[in-house]
């Protein structure tokens, strides 16, 4: 089981960016997702999540209206649009799975397996 997280980089704000979190090794299909984030200094931050199958997705107060996650089962990824970047949108972005076959979002268990961050900067 892997996931590799990519799309990071340096935008300005009211910019957009599109992450991506691709899967080995298992179907993203059959698992939640979700994204996290942490900024330096600050906890970690639990920004989307999408069910398995055709379940529901939920997103943190501080991005709502602003991020829109969503999944390609043929790429086997899962996407995290950002819009209306933000210079407190700053984080390591770091999508994650809980490895339970169906389960709904948010997961009644931990997240098992992480994938590296990326780096989302916002600033002029």
């Amino acid at each position: 089981v892997q996931l590799q997280a990519s799309g990071g980089g340096l935008v300005q704000p009211g910019g957009s960016l599109r992450l991506s979190c691709a899967a080995s090794g298992f179907t993203l299909d059959y698992y939640v997702i979700g994204w996290f984030r942490q900024a330096p200094g600050k906890e970690r931050e639990g920004v989307s999540c999408i069910s398995s199958g055709d379940g529901g997705i939920y997103y943190a107060d501080s991005v709502k209206g602003r991020a829109t996650i969503s999944r390609d089962s043929a790429k086997n990824t899962v996407y995290l649009q950002m819009n209306s970047l933000k210079p407190e949108d700053t984080a390591v972005y770091y999508c994650a799975t809980d490895r339970v076959p169906g389960s709904t979002c948010p997961p009644a268990g931990p997240y098992r397996s992480w994938g590296q961050g990326t780096l989302v900067t916002v600033s002029s």
